[in-house]
């Protein structure tokens, strides 16, 4: 299991939130806790990677800036 903090740019509101939110509950994720630009994650990265989680902020209409 693997926790990790990603960094995301161009939230600025709970509806932001909720639309990063609603792509990360697609994914194969254990825990994701979601403020306003970022996210942290728990995963097993047998089932999910990175760039799926990339991806997911990416289909909310943000940019992962970093992991960490």
């Amino acid at each position: 299991m693997k926790e990790s903090d990603f960094n995301i740019s161009g939230m600025s509101c709970q509806h932001c939130v909720k639309a990063v939110e609603k792509e990360l509950s697609m994914l194969d994720v254990d825990y994701y806790e979601v403020e306003i630009g970022m996210a942290k994650i728990e995963y097993d990265e047998s089932k999910v990677k990175v760039s799926d989680i990339e991806r997911a902020i990416s289909d909310a209409g943000f940019k992962m800036i970093s992991e960490s």
